[in-house]
């Protein structure tokens, strides 16, 4: 496993763009706007019908409900059905964008992601200046349900897909696969495909007072019972129509289904919506047996544990036995530090969007005399500089007289110091870009690694200048 940065540039919208409709439990009218959001921001949900307007991130660990929908909640705000317009904007290979609402839940629409297309396509796709991460998939990852029997996986490949097999128990409904094999495929293949249930589901959501917002235009139903009249008469009022039949390919009446598989399809739309929620692109295929949203934002949760401990833990893999890319002289005829304030002793990798370098912590450090007398603990703050020193080769890389130039810091943000630092230990500091640089500003995320773990982390930006 591991997170690596690409060559792709992140992505949002171009312009803001509003749809508005019934949320399909509520009943509520309610207005969606996609917004434009700057890089490295994700996906987020806004509701601004609430007071300071609170953002819900679109993330596995806010998962709450999965009952007829994936429901997320942050600080008591609650997010219904987001799986739908999630699973559009992944399936256009976006990044960043805002989801402002004026209610709890996104519009039903025809209960497909296909309007949630349209209205991203219309509003446009623009590239950003900012490198995606991809989470590479080397080992297969599994989910389990015992009680269901449903399955999940991801394993290997080249890029993105999903596969998806159903099996219903019906004799209306039998089994049924669908695959998307690249990302570009989802609007013709799976963006259409629309939601649905069983008539004993809509039976139980109907007594329980939900489906609101629920007609034969949005949900496929599939007849796996006898219709008795007293049902028949539920039907009419909970979808406002004057006559219900079924017709023989044993749905209700008013729809005509746009594949034959259309079900495996929807599921397989659930599945894109539900691990948009890893927060992080997957370069790897997905395999899921019986999905559902439990399952699914069950996955999603380990994937996004997995993610995380990736990203932190990725410890580069360099031998320190093999000559540097540049030594400490090479080092010093590009940085203007000096002893006793030059902390980065050699540079392993150098590339347009990344840097290694290493230091080989002594007990000759002078900073060991007071920090602190018979407990040697190399300040965290100078774990930060050296760790940013890393950083100036990298932005003084960009420059033909490196030598004329001094690096100063901006900003750091999210610092966290994880593991101590003593005499004897080697640091490893990799530092790689989150926005390409411009104009000498270099914005990076930079880890410090010692013993094989974690030590420091922060993001940093600083700017070079030139002195002579």
């Amino acid at each position: 496993m591991g997170i690596v940065v690409t060559e792709t540039k992140q992505k949002t919208i171009e312009k803001e763009i509003s749809l508005t409709g019934v949320g399909l439990h509520t009943g509520k009218d309610v207005t969606l706007t996609f917004k434009p959001a700057p890089a490295n921001t994700g996906l987020a949900f806004k509701r601004v019908d609430l007071e300071g307007a609170p953002v819900i991130e679109a993330d596995a660990n806010y998962v709450t409900n999965t009952q007829r929908g994936t429901c997320l909640e942050k600080n008591g705000v609650a997010i219904q059905t987001s799986e739908h317009v999630l699973a559009a904007l992944i399936g256009l290979d976006i990044d960043n964008v805002i989801l402002e609402l004026n209610a709890s839940e996104p519009p039903i629409m025809d209960g497909s992601s296909k309007f949630f297309v349209e209205a991203i396509e219309k509003a446009g796709i623009v590239e950003q200046d900012a490198f995606r991460e991809e989470f590479v998939v080397t080992d297969i990852v599994s989910y389990i349900d015992e009680d269901s029997g449903s399955e999940i996986l991801v394993m290997p490949a080249n890029q993105y897909q999903i596969t998806t097999m159903v099996d219903f128990g019906t004799k209306v409904l039998g089994t049924q696969n669908a695959t998307l094999n690249q990302v570009s495929d989802f609007k013709e293949e799976i963006s259409t495909s629309r939601t649905f249930s069983f008539l004993h589901e809509i039976e139980m959501l109907l007594e329980h007072g939900l489906i609101k917002g629920g007609d034969l235009n949005n949900a496929i139903v599939y007849v796996d019972k006898p219709l008795s009249p007293e049902t028949m008469e539920k039907l009419k009022v909970a979808f406002k129509k004057d006559a219900i039949a079924v017709k023989p390919n044993g749905i209700l009446d008013n729809l005509t289904l746009h594949h034959p598989n259309e079900a495996a399809r929807h599921k397989l739309l659930d599945v894109v919506g539900d691990l948009a929620l890893v927060g992080t692109k997957i370069r790897g295929k997905v395999i899921a047996n019986k999905p559902g949203h439990f399952i699914n934002t069950q996955f999603a949760k380990k994937l996004s544990k997995i993610v995380k401990n990736e990203r932190r833990n990725n410890v580069p893999n360099i031998d320190l036995n093999q000559p540097p890319l540049m030594d400490v002289t090479q080092i010093m005829s590009m940085l203007p530090h000096r002893q006793p304030f030059l902390l980065i002793d050699k540079v392993f990798e150098l590339s347009d969007q990344h840097v290694t370098a290493t230091k080989n912590v002594t007990m000759n450090e002078e900073f060991f005399k007071g920090h602190f007398p018979g407990a040697p603990v190399m300040p965290g703050v100078l774990i930060v500089e050296a760790m940013a020193q890393t950083g100036g080769i990298l932005v003084l890389s960009t420059v033909p007289d490196p030598e004329n130039y001094l690096t100063f810091f901006m900003k750091m943000d999210n610092v966290k110091f994880k593991q101590k630092v003593s005499p004897g230990d080697t640091l490893i500091f990799k530092c790689t870009l989150i926005t390409p640089i411009r104009r000498g500003i270099c914005h990076m995320q930079g880890y410090a690694y010692a013993n094989g773990k974690l030590c420091a982390e922060a993001e940093l930006m600083a700017q070079i200048s030139k002195v002579k």
